[in-house]
């Protein structure tokens, strides 16, 4: 199933480059991966699903590395290996997504990454202090929105930056606010 499912998502990806992603049918996936509509529709709701399951594969990659460092490193800990893996995805195709594809791919990958950061900021211990408390869920969609963000800037600038040199601006934004818990 693991080959079906790579197949699935290399399929959208690849159709996601020539064309807009709401005119992308979840049949033209199905042709392209060349697998059939009950084993698709066994696994992912529709095309949209598919997505997000290969967000979540990506992510859980990154998840079940080894914790180490600060809380804050833990939080933040996808940044790096997400964008390693956006830059070697986008050096192995050549091909470059067309900007309303890729700006649902990123709104999807958004709300992923805010869901797992909030997870993941429960369990940092919150100091007292005289500032307001952030809420959770405003602290992780700021997190997950400004990696969005410096991923759009990188992309639509065409950056000649390393994903280390993107991280590093990434980490520059978010740090500040997240050292303050």
């Amino acid at each position: 199933m693991r080959r079906t499912k790579a197949s699935l998502h290399d399929a959208l990806i690849g159709l996601a480059r020539e064309k807009p992603y709401p005119s992308i049918a979840v049949k033209e996936i199905l042709d392209r991966a060349n697998v059939g509509k009950s084993t698709f529709y066994t696994h992912f709701r529709d095309k949209d699903d598919l997505l997000e399951s290969g967000i979540h594969e990506v992510l859980q990659s990154v998840h079940d590395r080894p914790r180490s460092g600060s809380p804050v490193e833990r939080v933040i800990a996808f940044s790096l290996p997400l964008l390693s893996h956006i830059h070697d995805h986008r050096r192995a195709t050549g091909a470059r997504m067309k900007r309303n594809g890729r700006v649902v791919m990123h709104a999807h990958l958004q709300n992923v990454l805010t869901n797992l950061i909030a997870e993941e900021l429960l369990s940092v211990p919150r100091r007292q202090s005289a500032s307001p408390q952030l809420p959770t869920d405003l602290l992780a969609s700021h997190i997950a929105a400004t990696f969005v963000l410096v991923l759009n800037w990188w992309v639509d600038t065409d950056a000649p930056l390393t994903p280390a040199e993107v991280d590093a601006r990434f980490r520059a934004l978010v740090v500040p606010t997240l050292s303050t818990l």
